[in-house]
């Protein structure tokens, strides 16, 4: 029975399935084993919406699969320790980039495994002067100028302009930014609400709008759809729920108190007769690639472009989107993104078509729920919904447990940390079973425990403050079997 923290430099035996290491030298990494399990979440209709819309074989949509999962965790590590250093990072075909403003952190971004480029400006600096861009938001002409966003790709920002470039010119100007850190694109967009779609399960409000992910206690969606208070009725014009939050512009999400006669499901509708089963939100990095569900259009793919873009709608700004190259067209709004099995966001609007192609945004999930304090509905793929007691930690993850095993994460895996600080956990396990918690640190040959939590109970977690290396959080049932949630927070 697993009880006893070690704290000593002790080898301890890896179980099957865990990850295999590198014994020499002695301060070698442990060898990572294939992404299997991201791979294998992803389903058949997104895997089949991959290879059509990227042009990918079957071999090649499960690489990049687990390629995108990868770098977005290498990315995310990299963002904490760099600090100010760090200037954005995206996907290509060899891997991740990571923008940096100092040969010092090139080298970092180097030793993590990644392709480092020096750029002028950090990402700090970027965002302020997007930021400038929002307050002046009023005086941009929404036909004129469609938006605008951080382009971490050319270390600018990039203000968008419909036709004549004039009126583009004449807001960056009144919004007293840097000039030369602006790059006016011309554009044939014309972003508007897609009111009359649906993305995932339709519902009505006096008009119809699509079901985006479940929460306990109902479904998050666009704000556009509904003010606070509007109700709603289900794909069978039954009575449904409330929205109990909405936000728009500035923002565009809100969510739905659905009434004892809905029961809010870990799937999202794949319009071939099945659904897909959303497992997290861990959010994806720039160049990833990225699916949605939609009613009009169906499974549809493509790359995330753009993080934290603002969108000037004919109705208001709204910032904080995220731009896809994936289509979309009147009937998708407020549907589900997905990155592998993970939610990515709800959409909101877009430009173009999926005949001629066109430009999408979507609001990040995790900004919905962490606006009102909701838990996103996940599930093990058959198994029921995990816990999800945990919130506020920068990634979350989930899976189930037989009694007497043990479950790493992340996914399977382990991370790296560059610099010292505080690790933190936290487990939610289910009603009745006595789930335990470790964080382990590589010594250079074995897994070592280094901080741990086992009380009587489902629930655990942890702080600790560890110097820079390679971490793990083992998930230990200690008695009974189920699903659990994990949230972490890592230097």
């Amino acid at each position: 029975m697993r009880r006893v923290l070690t704290f000593a430099a002790a080898a301890i035996l890896l179980p099957v399935g865990a990850i295999a290491v590198a014994v020499t030298p002695a301060a070698a990494a442990p060898t990572p084993t294939p992404d299997t399990a991201t791979v294998a979440a992803a389903s058949s209709e997104m895997l089949a919406a991959m290879q059509r819309d990227l042009d990918l074989t079957p071999t090649e949509a499960r690489t990049r699969i687990a390629r995108d999962d990868k770098g977005t965790r290498t990315d995310a590590s990299l963002r904490r320790s760099l600090g100010s250093s760090y200037a954005g990072g995206w996907m290509t075909a060899d891997g991740l980039v990571v923008a940096v403003t100092g040969k010092a952190a090139a080298n970092r971004v180097k030793a993590a495994g990644a392709r480092a480029t020096i750029v002028e400006r950090s990402g700090a600096e970027l965002d302020r002067i997007k930021a400038s861009l929002d307050r002046h938001a009023a005086k941009a002409p929404a036909g004129a100028v469609p938006g605008w966003y951080v382009d971490v790709t050319t270390n600018t920002v990039v203000v968008l302009a419909s036709g004549d470039t004039a009126a583009a010119a004449k807001f960056v100007r009144t919004s007293r930014v840097d000039a030369t850190a602006i790059r006016v694109v011309s554009t044939t967009e014309a972003p508007r609400l897609l009111y009359d779609v649906r993305g995932g399960d339709a519902y009505y409000m006096g008009g119809r709008c699509s079901v985006g992910f479940s929460v306990t206690g109902g479904f998050v969606t666009a704000g556009h759809c509904g003010r606070t208070g509007t109700a709603t009725q289900g794909y069978n014009q039954v009575a449904q729920g409330t929205f109990r939050g909405s936000s728009f512009p500035g923002n565009d999400y809100g969510w739905v108190q659905t009434n004892s006669n809905w029961t809010p499901q870990p799937w999202v509708n794949n319009y071939s007769g099945g659904n897909v089963t959303v497992a997290g939100s861990t959010e994806a990095a720039v160049g990833a690639a990225v699916c949605r569900s939609g009613s009009t259009t169906g499974w549809r793919c493509g790359t995330i472009q753009a993080k934290n873009q603002t969108v000037n709608y004919a109705e208001g700004s709204v910032s904080g989107l995220t731009r896809t190259n994936a289509c979309a067209e009147p009937g998708d709004s407020g549907g589900s993104w997905l990155s592998g099995q993970q939610a990515q966001g709800v959409t909101s609007g877009g430009s173009g078509n999926c005949s001629s192609g066109g430009t999408t945004y979507f609001q990040p999930v995790n900004e919905i729920l962490s606006a009102y304090g909701l838990t996103l509905r996940t599930s093990g793929g058959g198994t029921p919904p995990p816990p999800t007691g945990c919130s506020g930690y920068e990634a979350t993850y989930t899976g189930s447990i037989s009694s007497g095993q043990s479950r790493y994460q992340p996914n399977g895996s382990y991370y790296y940390s560059s610099s010292s600080g505080t690790h933190r956990g936290c487990l939610d396990g289910p009603t009745g079973v006595d789930f335990d918690l470790y964080l382990q640190k590589w010594s250079g040959s074995a897994w070592v425990d280094v901080a741990g939590s086992y009380s009587p109970g489902p629930d655990e977690s942890l702080t600790y403050n560890g110097t820079a290396g390679y971490y793990r959080f083992e998930v230990h049932a200690y008695s009974g079997s189920g699903s659990y949630s994990l949230g972490i927070t890592n230097p």
